[in-house]
């Protein structure tokens, strides 16, 4: 299954035509902008679980808000 599924995926990226766009120097500054957002909300996450792992083993509960 997963075989098909890469060879599709080849099959459909092998026939794409040329878009013939133009990307100013906004686009390249938008997307690193991007791709930092989206790591920095990955490691968050990961951080916060990480927490939460390390409590639940060493028996603490989360802190509730009254």
């Amino acid at each position: 299954m997963l075989l098909r599924i890469a060879f599709v995926l080849a099959a459909c990226l092998s026939i794409a035509t040329p878009a013939y766009a133009y990307l100013d120097p906004g686009t390249g500054s938008m997307l690193v902008s991007a791709v930092l957002g989206v790591a920095a909300a990955v490691a968050l996450a990961v951080k916060m679980f990480w927490y939460r792992l390390v409590g639940f083993f060493r028996g603490k509960r989360p802190a509730t808000d009254k």
